[in-house]
């Protein structure tokens, strides 16, 4: 079990967090900027921000990251799919926590603290997804 769990920090995972990195200040600008500047709901700036930047990380972590070389609509399928439960598990998460833990302060001030802490929560998700799901190296070398 350790093992595997130490199997998973290596220079894949610095690679990743550099890709996050960049999604980060990205998705942060669309997704502060619709709901702070454009007025737009917790949800439309959340899915917005992650509909986006999803597609980058698609590529950045498919070829940078993970160096996959496979080309098939089941892998589309599967990172789409990993995108979608790790958005729903974050920020499904986050919202009720941070409301919850900030129930005297105001509505914008418990948004914006959830939808970063979904941000965080959606990373640690996001990276075990990616790296044991949709871009899993095959096993036995199949």
């Amino acid at each position: 079990m350790m093992e595997r769990i130490t199997g998973l920090v290596d220079k894949k995972l610095l690679k990743f967090i550099i890709v996050g990195c960049i999604n980060t200040v990205v998705g942060s600008c669309i997704m502060f900027g619709l709901y702070n500047l454009a007025s737009c709901s917790y949800w439309v700036s959340s899915v917005a921000n992650y509909v986006l930047t999803s597609i980058l990380s698609f590529f950045l972590n498919k070829y940078f990251t993970f160096r996959n070389k496979e080309r098939s609509w089941k892998q589309v399928v599967r990172f789409v799919v990993n995108i979608a439960v790790c958005y729903l598990l974050a920020y499904g998460i986050a919202k009720p926590a941070v409301s919850a833990v900030l129930a005297g302060a105001g509505q914008k001030i418990q948004e914006n603290a959830a939808m970063f802490t979904g941000m965080v929560l959606f990373t640690g998700f996001n990276y075990l997804g990616q790296r044991l799901f949709a871009f899993a190296e095959p096993k036995n070398g199949k």
